[in-house]
């Protein structure tokens, strides 16, 4: 049986008559890429912040590698990493200086911080720029940083918020090797994210939570191929021509997007058959036509509702 890293059990949070995280059970396989989905307002940050001993539930179990998050908090802290989405470093210090601040914190002796900290700024790019005031720093190297801080402890288990939220493609690129090369030592880690690419791209599992309820948890690619309705085919012809007329069956949405359409089919066999006929009655050369599987963003709109 798998280890796990984390363990949630009909866990809840209210805000007066608003039930923002409503019974949510679920666990994190040791040593997994779990991603955390939802819309704004779902219930996912009010999930991570009980989770990391933010904010206590209302009602309830959550452990993280077999501590309470109540009632063993303290131990719990020891073994858990937590990158908030804003930068939490001390601007007017240096980020050697916020490293040695944080292995102080965890009561690491001071040499093992220094040799801790001369590592993981050298692996993140940043030891050339280590006795700069953080305040100098890009965003993305201010998120570079925090990793560094939550990683400073060596902890088995790290919780990323929205870690690439708001950084050029380049960092964002980085933090994500970056976290699978943490992944790959073993790390757990915990990922919160609206980018439905990202969590595709480095999940093993995601859960879905809408309206304070989860909704499903999978692989992103079993999550994809239950949702075989949400197949598409993009077509693009030699001239611009509307396809809003075309009566097909089995068709339940077609979008334009620039010279190209697409086309959200369960029948993907017989709209490809009637875009040939259509074709070749108006006199058009297909230039494109790929058949493409849902991503995971199409499951994610199918599942919350958010097409509305």
């Amino acid at each position: 049986m798998t280890a796990k890293a984390i363990v949630v059990s009909d866990l809840a949070k209210n805000y007066g008559p608003l039930k923002a995280v409503d019974r949510v059970s679920f666990s994190v396989d040791a040593g997994e890429i779990f991603g955390f989905l939802g819309p704004n307002g779902a219930g996912k940050t009010t999930t991570l912040r009980m989770l990391t001993g933010i904010i206590r539930p209302d009602g309830g179990t959550a452990s993280i590698l077999g501590h309470d998050v109540v009632r063993d908090n303290l131990a719990a802290k020891q073994v858990r990493g937590v990158v908030p989405e804003m930068s939490n470093a001390y601007v007017d210090l240096t980020a050697w200086k916020n490293l040695l601040l944080t292995g102080e914190l965890y009561g690491i002796p001071k040499k093992l911080t220094e040799e801790r900290s001369e590592r993981l700024l050298r692996q993140f790019g940043l030891y050339e720029k280590k006795d700069r005031a953080v305040k100098g720093y890009s965003k993305g190297m201010k998120q570079r940083l925090i990793i560094c801080m939550a990683l400073v402890s060596q902890p088995p288990l790290l919780f990323l918020d929205e870690p690439t939220s708001g950084l050029d493609v380049e960092s964002s690129r980085l933090i994500k090797d970056i976290v699978r090369e943490v992944n790959k030592s073993g790390t757990t880690v915990f990922l919160t994210t609206h980018n439905m690419e990202e969590a595709s791209q480095l999940c093993d599992r995601v859960a879905i939570i809408d309206r304070g309820k989860i909704v499903a948890v999978d692989s992103p690619e079993k999550l994809k191929a239950k949702s075989k309705e949400l197949q598409s085919i993009e077509v693009s012809f030699d001239r611009p021509i509307d396809l809003g007329g075309l009566a097909m069956a089995d068709v339940s949405k077609t979008e334009k997007a620039g010279d190209k359409y697409r086309i959200y089919t369960g029948n993907p066999d017989a709209v490809i058959k009637r875009l040939a006929g259509f074709a070749e009655e108006k006199g058009l050369r297909i230039v494109t036509l790929n058949l493409l599987a849902p991503s995971l963003e199409d499951v994610f709109v199918e599942l919350t509702g958010k097409g509305r």
